[in-house]
Formats: structure tokens, sequence, C-alpha cells
């Protein structure tokens, strides 16, 4: 019987943030310790998979075992460090459970950096960026990337054009107008894609978007889409095209 900690998606990968070289010796987390003692009732000498988004992913071997704690002692790399594309998701936030679904998703997709924005229509007053970082964790781990994407605090529209990186061309999905559709818009380089609250962008805020250079407004099809399954078909048609999915 392999020694190795598994579950229905493959074997057991947990993110730390320490380095990882041949026999580093990691503890994990109080969280983590729950998970592998209570959860999977893992032992000494079991093996599973570590990353930190720097030092590629590692074999280790499970070592002293006790109620304060567990040890992790590296073994071999598995895999080198690999990023993903230069690609953001800037999106106005949605209901709890959209916002758990699409941080999830993004993560899964490749997304490089989350940056929640607060619109006008925006109708969720406080966005909880410890509780979006602990979904990408756990998206990272299961879905077998190297890298956790940065989250960001969340702020206005217009603060964030004001401080907007010129060189980052934003892919602007606007259902309120004429648009070009994203399959043949989109151009290689850095790039964000920007998802509306529920009740899309107000006729002010859009009017804004589109007088700004590095805003290219696309439209994602026939359909209106929810704010959540925009974001998640935006990402993987710019994946599937410029991305890591070619």
């Amino acid at each position: 019987m392999s020694n190795d900690l598994t579950f229905s998606g493959g074997n057991l990968r947990l993110y730390v943030t320490a380095g990882l070289n041949p026999g580093a010796v990691v503890a994990a987390g109080e969280a983590q310790t729950h998970y592998l003692l209570h959860v999977m009732r893992a032992r000494a000498g079991q093996r599973l998979l570590l990353f930190n988004g720097r030092d590629g992913e590692w074999l280790a071997e499970i070592g002293a075992v006790s109620k304060r704690g567990v040890t992790l002692t590296c073994r071999t790399q598995t895999r080198k460090q690999a990023g993903v594309p230069d690609l953001w998701l800037v999106f106005a936030p949605i209901k709890k459970t959209p916002s758990d679904y699409l941080t999830q998703k993004a993560t899964e997709l490749g997304v490089a950096l989350l940056q929640p924005v607060m619109t006008r229509r925006t109708i969720v007053g406080r966005v909880n960026a410890e509780r979006m970082a602990a979904n990408a964790v756990e998206a990272a781990e299961q879905s077998g990337r190297l890298t956790v994407p940065e989250i960001r605090e969340a702020v206005t529209l217009e603060k964030l054009l004001a401080s907007w990186p010129k060189e980052r061309r934003i892919v602007f999905c606007d259902e309120g107008g004429e648009a070009e559709r994203l399959a043949k818009a989109a151009r290689a380089g850095p790039a964000a894609i920007l998802t509306g609250p529920e009740g899309g962008f107000d006729p002010a805020e859009r009017a804004m978007l589109r007088a700004l250079p590095f805003v290219i407004p696309v439209t994602l099809g026939p359909r209106i889409l929810r704010a959540d399954t925009a974001a998640v078909a935006a990402l993987a048609l710019i994946q599937s095209t410029l991305g890591d999915w070619r």
C-alpha cells in the first residue's frame, strides 16, 4: 500500500510559507495539524506534497506527530517552480457564496491577482480579504498550481483607475453597449479582466471606463451572464487564447 496521503483529487498538497529545500523541516500550522490528524488520520512516515509559491513542489514526510503539532521534512523536489500568466481579475464583490465560488474558480483558472472593486451598484458593503485568501489557498492546493494569487483590499472604482498601471490593459466586460467579442479583442501582454456587480455598471461608470485608452470594452456573447459566471467565462477565454491553456 502506498504511503502517500491522498484524497479524491490525488496526492494531498499543503501550502506553507517556510522555505523548501532538501532536508528542510516545516512545522504544520494549527489548522493544518488539525486537518492532518483529525481529518486525514495521518501518521509518522506518511508522505504529502508541499509548495510555497517560490521553491517548487516537494515531497515531504511526516516526522514528529503530537497533539501540539506535526513536523514535515522535505525529501525530493517533484516540480520546479512555475508561475501563471500575468492576468488579474478585478471584480465588484457579490454575495458571500458567489464570492467564495469566484475566488476558488479564479484560482483554479490561473489568475495571478484578485482585486475587489466597489462600484455604485455594488450591494456588498465589506469584503473579507482573509476569507478570500483562505479560499484561494484551498483552491491552489487542490488544483495543483504552484502559486497562490495575491489578494488585494477592496477599493472604489475611481481610486483604482486613478492609480492604474497604464501598461496593463483592462478588458472591460460591458454588456451595455457595442463591443467586440472577447475572443477577437484579446491581446498579448499584461491584462486585467473587469466585471461588474449584479446590476451592472451605471452609465457614468461605463462612460468613464470607455474614455480610457487602456480599457478595451468586450462582450461575452448574446446572453446576459451573472456576475460570477461572466468572470469565469472571461478568464477561460483569455487562458485558452493567450494564457497557459494553449
